[in-house]
């Protein structure tokens, strides 16, 4: 016995050892045929770092496991065992594919005209006001719910691409809205006959878009590949790529973010990566810019480069270090842009072309959702913060902190409207106590006013309000969640509409006539 159990240790020691399971097969196997060879998305979304935002490798073994509830992404807890579960998670937050490429070739591949322009109705289908209508995206399955503004009644829920971001766009006449997933998908829909009329896949990892004023462009804004992707907003063909490679060194960079400047006739670009910002001109006849700028040490100056001209003048702005969030005065002459981790929000001029102020901003302010309004003849301008509890107040005059007004916790989204003094925020990046909370901020006292808690225990979000600002629009923030409509004079419920996961509300004339009690 003493040797039959020597040669068997002996045999198991000579074995090889268990053989890992294959990830890369495995995707192969189960996963290709939905999310395409490369993680570059198809019928499912794309499977890259870049895609996935927040998710971490144990969350995304959980969502292969169990699946994802009203949507087609099955379990495969049955068919595979942990540990190739746990190979297949990292497999998917390997870098990219090498010498990815998503330029106009395939950009245009894969664009399509569903409706042809001449097919499309002059009048809308419905009766509802066309510029009180609501767009609802719910992310809990991939759906936008179009919401009459006026009754508070779905007028029809359409599928969208997966995670859809950045908020739609709506053209001037609030006829045609665009949608961008974060796969890089652009569509555009029809208000009128509510249908998507054309369709294109501008880069693999987007982040958000922006219209022109004029209506002839749809700038997308990169992560992957990174660049600067502008379209004809007609038919979404291609009219140019502009790659994001920064001044110094030559150093490329993730496009955060793309916002149109009505006065201005033009795209203004944040860089990730590069300490710039861009504006570009969608003026046919836009001056000579400099295309880029050097320091000159024996005149103590900077001296302009190449210079360009005309439809698509691209001009840089050099800054301390990437703002990666900002927003505008009303006038669109200064952003005020942040960081991530600086600490500090920074005014750029636009008209001279520099930075010429600094805020202390210390709570990761949310810029992108910053709200401005006249108070005893100043132009304020305030911002929830992301790490901090209160919302931030701005006096435009000279950039001085007017208030810090307390909030029960960290908030993402700050609504308003020009009939109503008062502001609402959430507090939904806070402690699970105080995600339930809505505040109420009186914007002649800036004090808290009122709170109010749509459904007690569950995350409440991203107010938006009516045409006429009677009425605002609350996201109870889960999966079985609704939009709860209040009166905004008595902050009394007037109805609740059960939706999945409903996360921002867009109302069409708020967004075309750009009013100040929302982001633009």
């Amino acid at each position: 016995m003493r040797w039959l159990s020597l040669s068997l240790l002996a045999a198991l020691l000579a074995a090889p050892a268990a053989a890992q399971p294959d990830g890369t097969a495995l995707y192969g196997q189960h996963c290709a045929a939905c999310h395409g060879a490369e993680r570059l998305g198809g019928r499912g979304p794309a499977l890259l770092p870049e895609s996935m935002g927040r998710l971490r490798p144990a969350a995304a073994a959980e969502v292969i496991a169990k699946g994802r509830p009203a949507t087609q992404m099955p379990g495969f807890a049955s068919q595979l065992s942990g540990s190739e579960i746990e190979a297949l998670a990292a497999h998917l937050f390997r870098p990219a594919p090498a010498g990815l490429r998503w330029d106009a070739a395939e950009i245009e591949t894969s664009r399509q005209v569903l409706v042809p322009p001449e097919q499309l109705p002059a009048r809308p289908v419905f009766d509802a006001d066309p510029l009180n209508l609501f767009l609802v995206v719910e992310t809990g399955d991939h759906h936008v719910t179009v919401l009459d503004g006026d009754r508070f009644v779905p007028i029809r829920r359409f599928p969208t691409r997966p995670a859809l971001h950045g908020g739609p766009k709506f053209s001037a006449d609030g006829r045609f809205t665009y949608l961008m997933s974060r796969d890089g998908w652009v569509t555009k829909y029809d208000l009128y006959s509510l249908q998507p009329v054309a369709e294109v896949r501008a880069g693999i990892n987007s982040r958000n878009v922006a219209l022109s004023s004029d209506g002839r462009f749809v700038a997308v804004a990169n992560y992957l590949p990174r660049s600067l992707v502008l379209l004809n907003a007609g038919d979404l063909s291609v009219k140019r790529v502009i790659p994001a490679v920064g001044l110094r060194g030559g150093t490329t960079s993730r496009v955060s973010a793309v916002y149109d400047a009505r006065p201005r006739r033009s795209f203004v670009v944040a860089m990730k990566d590069t300490p710039e910002v861009w504006e570009v001109s969608y003026d046919d006849d836009a001056p000579p810019v400099y295309t880029g700028l050097v320091h000159n040490h024996e005149k103590g100056m900077a001296e302009g480069l190449a210079a360009s001209a005309g439809l698509f003048a691209l001009r840089r702005i050099a800054v301390e270090e990437p703002l990666d969030d900002f927003m505008f005065d009303p006038a669109y002459r200064n952003l005020l842009g942040s960081a991530r981790e600086g600490g500090r929000a920074v005014v750029v001029n636009l008209t001279v072309g520099r930075p010429v102020a600094e805020v202390p901003l210390e709570g990761l302010p949310h810029l992108g959702s910053g709200i401005t309004w006249m108070e005893g003849g100043r132009r304020l301008m305030a911002t929830p913060n992301l790490k901090r509890p209160e919302v931030d107040v701005i006096d435009m005059a000279d950039w001085s902190i007017a208030a810090r007004i307390p909030t029960d916790g960290p908030g993402f989204f700050l609504r308003s409207h020009e009939r109503t003094p008062y502001a609402w925020t959430d507090s939904m990046m806070g402690a699970p106590g105080a995600r339930d909370t809505i505040q109420v901020i009186d914007k002649r006292s800036m004090q808290v006013v009122r709170r109010l808690r749509p459904a007690p225990g569950r995350t409440a979000a991203h107010v938006e309000f009516t045409r006429d600002g009677r009425h605002a629009l609350v996201s109870v923030w889960e999966d079985d969640g609704a939009v709860v409509v209040y009166d905004t004079e008595t902050f009394e419920e007037v109805t609740r509409l059960p939706m999945r996961r409903p996360s921002g509300k867009y109302n069409v004339f708020n967004k075309i006539a750009l009013s100040e009690g929302t982001s633009h």
